[in-house]
């Protein structure tokens, strides 16, 4: 989607179908007093007739979905069923859910992405750690729609191509703005605002029967990645039962993503393959470069969720939980679970690239 013409970010930012700016503006002063009821008349008041959603571009009512869904998850957050205080909004948040083929609620990208900068801004609480957040998830998308194109180059190549190693080190470069991202979220969002203050404002939303999770940072689809490195051969229960939980919230050309490579070969499947075939005492260069390239992109992966990991305990640590499991609906130790299986994959490129190295070759991160 971030590719199609269609779909292009700065006009579902720019796209303001329900003339909302000015009712938005007030809506982190509402959630501060807890005003339901004024929260739920704007709601009513920003439901459009059907009929006319029904003519938006397809960028309109993703800006619509946005705006919408700040009071869903502001309602939510104090105690109240959206749709059952305005049960008007369903066939709306349907139809836009068709339009747009997504969810019918809001998601990350909704939140962060496609939301406006500046005064503009949709917020839940106004707060400039609020933003900072925002701004932490909106520069990680970029990088990881590059690296999802360089993902799908590489489960089109063998190891002994040198465009398989080429590909791999562009995705590397890629995923390291996501450990940016979570040393900026580090440094400028303290756990405990996170868990106190903005945790409350994603909590799952019911439509027509079926809770829908928040616009939270755990939607981001970093599980695209892993995807054709390694999980599509190499993945556990949990995992998968993650994923298909994870999948409704991503991207339309996302989930086809996910569906042209899910029963695929991995990189690490195909890597391990083509090092049995060798001999024990030499490596083809082209072999060894690959297994270097994997193995960077599997350490940044790694990082990220050991951080990653180390966020999710200070915000969910006993003196401060509201919650027992994640924004994204995985509990902390699910988010170990994955970060294992990352370790474990990264560990098997290793011992395979150094059980068939040359005499004397570099081992370890020397040898990458």
């Amino acid at each position: 989607m971030f590719g199609d013409p269609r779909h292009r970010t700065e006009d579902i930012r720019a796209a303001d179908p329900l003339g909302a700016d000015a009712l938005l503006a007030a809506v982190p002063a509402l959630n501060a007093r807890a005003d339901t009821a004024a929260l739920t008349v704007a709601l009513r008041a920003l439901v459009p007739d059907p009929d006319r959603a029904a003519q938006w571009s397809v960028a309109a009512a993703l800006a619509a979905m946005r705006d919408l869904g700040i009071l869903l998850g502001s309602l939510k957050r104090h105690g109240v069923q959206p749709l059952a205080a305005v049960p008007e909004a369903l066939p709306v948040l349907e139809l836009l859910g068709r339009r747009t083929d997504m969810v019918p609620r809001d998601t990350v990208h909704h939140y962060t992405t496609w939301n406006p900068p500046g005064r503009r801004r949709r917020s839940y609480t106004g707060h400039p750690v609020e933003a900072r957040l925002q701004e932490a998830v909106r520069m990680v998308f970029p990088g990881l729609v590059a690296a999802v194109e360089d993902c799908s180059r590489v489960a089109r190549l063998e190891p002994y191509d040198p465009a398989f190693a080429a590909a791999l080190d562009r995705v590397a470069r890629h995923v390291r703005t996501i450990v940016d991202s979570i040393d900026l979220t580090v440094a400028q969002v303290p756990p405990e605002y996170f868990a106190v203050t903005l945790r409350p404002y994603f909590e799952e939303v019911e439509v027509a029967g079926r809770d829908y999770l928040g616009p939270a940072a755990a939607q981001v689809p970093l599980w695209l990645v892993d995807l054709t490195l390694w999980q599509c051969d190499r993945s556990d229960a949990a995992y998968d039962a993650f994923l298909a939980e994870s999948l409704p919230y991503a991207l339309p050309g996302w989930r086809e993503f996910h569906a042209l490579h899910r029963g695929g070969v991995s990189a690490v499947s195909k890597l391990s393959a083509a090092v049995s075939w060798e001999r024990m005492d030499r490596l083809p260069p082209e072999l060894v470069a690959s297994a270097a390239a994997l193995g960077r992109v599997l350490r940044i992966l790694k990082t990220f969720r050991a951080r990653h990991i180390g966020i999710a305990r200070k915000a969910y640590d006993d003196d401060l939980r509201l919650y027992e499991e994640g924004s994204g609906g995985a509990p902390v130790a699910l988010l170990r679970s994955i970060l294992d299986l990352t370790r474990e994959n990264e560990t098997m490129v290793r011992r395979a690239a150094v059980r068939h190295r040359p005499a004397g070759a570099p081992v370890g991160p020397a040898a990458a």
